[in-house]
């Protein structure tokens, strides 16, 4: 997509996203712990699920 800036504006554009102040550090994404907490997540759920149904005997 060609920018719709002159090409001074677009080098100061540049300029301002190259500082420091844009720019922020992050940890590492991490997969598997994503993977962890959705899989305990849904297991909660569901015992939870299943407890509820058994109270009301619907199991």
């Amino acid at each position: 997509m060609p920018s719709k800036l002159n090409p001074e504006d677009q080098a100061r554009v540049d300029k301002v996203l190259r500082q420091g102040a844009n720019r922020v550090e992050r940890k590492p994404f991490k997969v598997w712990t994503l993977f962890a907490v959705l899989l305990l997540v849904l297991t909660l759920m569901s015992g939870v699920s299943y407890w509820i149904a058994w109270q009301y005997g619907v199991v």
